[in-house]
């Protein structure tokens, strides 16, 4: 540090009554002279001190070297190095000192020392905020001012379809449960935080609704498409939703799962033909990757899987054979199919819902079981910003008399596709289907 002017001078604030002790090395240099010099200072108030005085006119003053101890036996001391030319005030350093511990300037850098002589390291401090949204509809990103922020990080879940409603039939022929939701997308961008307003608009997918079983003796209806995640007041990333699974028909009918959530749109709802995945891709029940969503198959497979993009709902065949629901490598598992009965008639199990963070189908909610007194699946667990949604389990069949279908269970948050609900013995209802998971997102400002 230079003294140029007969103005300026180094100072330190203190911040309490600890002893401070300050030593300070410095040379007033000439055009042809070189005076060394040097000034001890004892502060015992909370106050502003000048350690190294304005050199001469016509005078250099370099400091060479600066020696500040908290000299108290427990009272700490913040102190703050100041150069100050006699208008501006520019504090070069500032440390709070525990008792016994000293900083040492040596021309280029300061050093902190504990009490017993060792240096010390400061971590340096790279300012961070973290916004989180969770309830489904429309919200506001604020960009933080307590730092300056340099970039940011948006990671979104859609949200889950919801499961299709089991058939009521008591006849002697097929019956279905209703097909799993599709699980919603995942997906994730950088931003620049000087290309984002000091305010974005965002959106939180919504749940899709859970089918809703019909009368009694008749078809169950299917889920909803779950809503989409977006961020920016002029969209700049998005994950879409999951399709609904098509509603347990009171016939030998395939009925397709919902299609899993893309980055480019939604899940299809299933049909008699398999739920198509959303965009951007062609989705199949082979395994997609990117952000393509999988179909919800009509077939006993387990390969409708995906990478960013949800993973299919269980759908079955037209004899009654269902499929588990898919997975997704990030994006939301989905819902497994509800039981149903074959024209013996006979119960068939339901299947368990898909997971998230594998390639695997099934591994999220347990399915439920089929018999005199069916059972609900279970509900898929919660994501967080590694991974979605796991999908519900879905629920069981009955043939005894006058009894209903179990429901499906809910995907869990962040894109879990429901559920699919079991087939009731008419007049016992059909399960209802489970809801899907409501979408999430995260922004993570840094420095």
């Amino acid at each position: 540090m230079i003294l140029t002017s007969t103005s300026d001078i180094i100072r330190i604030v203190t911040s309490s009554t600890a002893d401070i002790h300050a030593h300070a090395d410095w040379a007033d240099i000439t055009t042809s002279a070189f005076t060394p010099g040097r000034t001890n200072t004892a502060i015992t108030s909370a106050t502003t001190t000048t350690i190294v005085a304005s050199p001469g006119a016509s005078t250099q003053r370099q400091v060479k070297s600066l020696n500040i101890s908290n000299r108290h036996a427990s009272t700490s001391n913040t102190v703050t190095i100041q150069h100050f030319d006699g208008t501006t005030s520019n504090s070069v350093y500032s440390k709070t000192l525990l008792a016994g511990e000293s900083i040492q300037y040596d021309g280029s850098k300061f050093q902190p020392f504990n009490s017993v002589g060792v240096p010390t390291t400061t971590a340096p401090t790279n300012p961070s905020d973290v916004q989180v949204f969770t309830s489904a509809g429309a919200g506001t990103w604020t960009k933080p001012t307590s730092f300056t922020p340099t970039f940011v990080e948006v990671i979104l879940f859609g949200g889950g379809g919801g499961g299709g409603a089991g058939a009521s039939l008591a006849t002697a022929v097929v019956a279905k449960g209703g097909a799993g939701g599709g699980g919603g997308a995942y997906n994730t961008r950088v931003f620049r935080a000087s290309d984002l307003a000091s305010t974005e608009n965002l959106n939180v997918g919504a749940a899709g609704t859970a089918g809703v079983p019909g009368a009694a003796g008749a078809a169950g209806g299917s889920g909803g498409v779950g809503g989409n995640s977006t961020f920016g007041t002029t969209v700049l990333v998005a994950a879409f939703g999951g399709g609904g699974g098509m509603g347990g028909q009171i016939s030998a009918l395939a009925s397709g799962g919902g299609g899993g959530g893309g980055t480019g749109g939604a899940g299809g709802t299933g049909t008699a033909a398999v739920g198509a995945g959303g965009l951007p891709g062609t989705s199949n029940v082979t395994g997609v990757t990117g952000g393509t969503g999988s179909q919800g198959p009509i077939t006993v497979v387990t390969t409708h899987n995906a990478e960013y993009g949800g993973g299919g709902g269980g759908g079955s065949t037209a004899a009654s054979a269902g499929a588990v629901g898919g997975s997704s490598l990030r994006g939301g598992g989905g819902g497994g199919s509800g039981g149903h009965h074959t024209a013996v008639p006979a119960v068939v199990a339901p299947t368990a819902g898909g997971n998230s963070n594998t390639y695997v189908a099934a591994g999220g909610g347990a399915a439920g079981t089929s018999g005199g007194a069916p059972t609900a699946g279970a509900a898929g667990t919660s994501g967080n910003s590694a991974r979605g949604g796991a999908g519900g389990g879905g629920g069981g069949s009955t043939v005894a008399a006058a009894t209903a279908g179990a429901v499906g269970g809910a995907g869990g948050s962040h894109g879990g596709g429901g559920g699919g609900g079991g087939v009731g013995q008419n007049p016992g209802l059909g399960g209802a289907g489970g809801l899907g998971g409501v979408g999430c997102i995260y922004v993570f400002t840094y420095s």
